[in-house]
């Protein structure tokens, strides 16, 4: 068994935070469904602005959003940039291909 890379959102741009909310990570649903992540999954959260790294969970969000909610707010600003990863367990002979998403400025997917 290895624990791999499932998906990863590349260079999301966070667009609020909110530090009153429980917990979690909101992500654009249509970001989610793309990037193979369920509501509640949990997920790494890497900034590259700043260096921050943390654990969350996803949940579904509105169309571009990158909301970081609860304690996670005080390790990212709006505008900043992060990477949003998701693993999974594997057997060794049964390793898939990560899903990949790379944004833009917008949130918006770039066809690679």
């Amino acid at each position: 068994m290895k624990m791999r890379l499932r998906s990863k959102i590349h260079r999301a741009k966070v667009t609020n935070t909110s530090i009153d909310y429980e917990g979690s990570i909101s992500i654009d649903e249509s970001l989610l469904k793309k990037a193979n992540i369920d509501e509640y999954d949990q997920v790494q959260v890497v900034n590259l602005t700043n260096g921050n790294r943390f654990w969350s969970y996803a949940i579904g969000g509105s169309t571009g959003e990158i909301c970081i909610n609860g304690a996670a707010a005080h390790l990212s600003d709006i505008g900043d940039l992060v990477i949003i990863m998701t693993y999974g367990i594997y057997e060794n002979n049964n390793i898939e291909s990560p899903t990949v998403l790379r944004l833009d400025e917008n949130n918006k997917i770039i066809d690679s």
